[in-house]
């Protein structure tokens, strides 16, 4: 069946006029070919990719119903927390304005790749157009790098804090913050720019099925004919920006928090100092803990496709449902706010209501 699908699509791309599809096994030739039908046509592109999935599970299906419950408790858990810190005032610091910024990043991460992903499965629109391919690698690859500076920056928050205690609120201000996330949008922006136009340069002549469940970068470039070189080194670039270096100065930034709790003098203000760490700790740990099994098994050892699929889908969804979840509920300032907004807005409510009755009433009577 699959056989079938590419060839019925290899049929529908040479006959497309628009198209600038290689139908011919040596790519140096279509490139000719391609030259020879229009002097602008440098690259050989197709019109659609064919996105694989998953192969022969049964019941599959149950998966992405899943993964769409994962998605609404995405999108509810970060909005809650996001109204949370944009009601609370006594939320508006620093540490707080990484911790919205996370939460956009979760919310937006997800919405790029989700609904896409049950879309093209759950309604079996594996076809996707060159464009639509593109923009979907970009949105899903941003977002996810700016999940793990987030957590980067929320560890710098941390390191300041006990490291440095009596020149926290000197040197992380919401403007210090607030600029470190600018630069760190602006310099993600620009990285997954640059690594997603090299795809451009690419010429593809033979299979268009991308063995993932999305444009995955590695194996949409992988497909290419002609030289790939600068996208492999870009893929190891970005391998480095989101996973290694984030990683490597966290662990240094609590071997660090490490040493200067061991020079507090009490048993019981290290455990408090500790306490504020825990939520970060684990978010780091959901985050990058799955990242690196997955690499690491991929390079010790053979993964079957559908097992790095149902892996690397995980990785990329549940963290952003579960990190809003965990900052609600395992940080004291935010169960707090949740109360006090929770009496306020009880009030307000009661006193609405009463002033309904009241009018009821008097209008009743006349």
């Amino acid at each position: 069946m699959e056989k079938y699908e590419e060839f019925m699509l290899r049929r529908w791309l040479v006959a497309d006029p628009d198209c600038r599809w290689c139908p011919a096994q040596d790519c140096g030739m279509a490139h000719e070919q391609s030259v020879l039908v229009s002097s602008n046509a440098t690259f050989v592109r197709p019109s659609y990719f064919y996105i694989n999935g998953f192969e022969n599970i049964p019941h599959i299906k149950y998966y992405y119903v899943f993964l769409s419950l994962v998605y609404a408790v995405t999108v509810l858990a970060n909005s809650f927390i996001m109204a949370v810190i944009y009601l609370a005032r006594n939320l508006h610091t620093a540490k707080y304005v990484v911790v919205f910024n996370l939460a956009v990043t979760d919310l937006c991460g997800s919405t790029a790749l989700i609904p896409k992903l049950i879309e093209t499965f759950l309604f079996e629109k594996q076809y996707i157009s060159y464009e639509a391919c593109l923009s979907s690698m970009f949105f899903v690859y941003v977002f996810m790098t700016m999940q793990s500076l987030s957590l980067l920056t929320l560890a710098y928050d941390r390191f300041v804090a006990i490291v440095f205690p009596l020149r926290y609120h000197v040197i992380v201000t919401r403007t210090a913050m607030a600029v470190i996330l600018v630069v760190l949008w602006l310099f993600t922006l620009a990285l997954i720019s640059f690594t997603v136009s090299l795809i451009t340069r690419l010429s593809f002549c033979g299979s268009l099925a991308i063995k993932s469940f999305f444009c995955d970068h590695g194996p949409t470039y992988a497909l290419s004919c002609n030289n790939n070189s600068l996208n492999n080194i870009m893929a190891w670039v970005c391998f480095l920006v989101v996973l290694c270096i984030p990683i490597i100065l966290i662990v240094l930034t609590y071997i660090c928090i490490a040493i200067a709790l061991i020079r507090i003098a009490t048993g019981e203000e290290r455990v408090k100092a500790m306490r504020t760490c825990t939520s970060h700790l684990i978010l780091v740990a959901i985050f990058y803990l799955p990242m690196v099994g997955n690499n690491i098994a991929a390079v010790v050892s053979y993964i079957h496709p559908n097992a790095r699929i149902i892996n690397n889908s995980l990785t990329q969804t549940l963290p952003s449902m579960l990190n809003p979840i965990i900052y609600s509920l395992r940080t004291e300032e935010v169960l707090d706010s949740v109360r006090k907004l929770y009496n306020i807005y009880s009030l307000r409510t009661e006193e609405v209501l009463d002033s309904v009755r009241k009018l009821y009433k008097r209008n009743k009577g006349n």
